[in-house]
């Protein structure tokens, strides 16, 4: 289990939006435990004590633990919405509150659902996604002319540019989601008739900041 890749947010994120004068404030942080994602919600009843509702979320990786409270608000509209933007992205490690000033004007159940849904989904947005797993270092050295061809079959293998070097040729170090350097360097061979091949640099666990537009949907 302590290799397998999984997706959590990248750093702390916060959005906020008004929805017929009711005031929405989404937050979003990156957690290792349940004691991490409390104090989380502590800090929060704290600071927006004069708040209507502080409904949160979160999961956590080990044990499958997954938590959410509606916070007052009818029952379904708030923390089952604010946890499955999570469930559905396939998001762990992840504690999530979401803070309303009620505006006077009452939303109804499905504007409930879209308001906190969106209020989860603007804060992990703002956070960012982390691919976390084991992942191979290439380092691929190309000519210009297939420097674009290169790029494209890499990004579409899975694989990150962590830098990039343009000299005489452009030398491309790449992060590779671990068993799929093969593949890569297949492809690569490919389209260069034998010239362009990955070197194998070794291998490292850690988490990778995902480009927008890699993201879970």
């Amino acid at each position: 289990m302590k290799n397998e890749s999984y997706l959590t947010p990248a750093a702390f994120g916060e959005a906020e939006f008004t929805e017929k004068r009711s005031r929405f404030i989404g937050r979003v942080w990156p957690v290792e435990s349940e004691e991490e994602a409390l104090e989380h919600l502590k800090r929060m009843r704290e600071q927006h004590w004069d708040a209507t509702h502080n409904v949160y979320a979160y999961i956590l990786r080990e044990g499958g633990t997954m938590r959410y409270s509606d916070d007052g608000e009818p029952q379904g509209t708030s923390g089952m919405p604010v946890l499955n933007v999570f469930r559905g992205r396939e998001i762990v490690n992840v504690c999530c509150v979401v803070t309303r000033y009620f505006g006077g004007i009452l939303l109804g159940t499905g504007g409930l659902v879209r308001a906190y849904s969106r209020s989860a989904k603007l804060a992990l947005e703002q956070a960012g996604i982390c691919q976390v797993g084991l992942w191979d270092r290439l380092l691929v050295a190309c000519p210009y002319p297939l420097y674009e061809r290169v790029r494209r079959e890499a990004e579409q293998a899975g694989a990150i540019t962590e830098a990039a070097d343009f000299g005489a040729d452009v030398s491309l170090e790449l992060l590779l989601p671990a068993g799929g350097a093969e593949g890569l360097n297949r492809r690569l061979m490919e389209l260069s008739g034998g010239t362009v091949e990955a070197l194998a640099l070794g291998q490292e666990f850690r988490g990778v900041p995902l480009a927008t537009g890699d993201e879970v949907d």
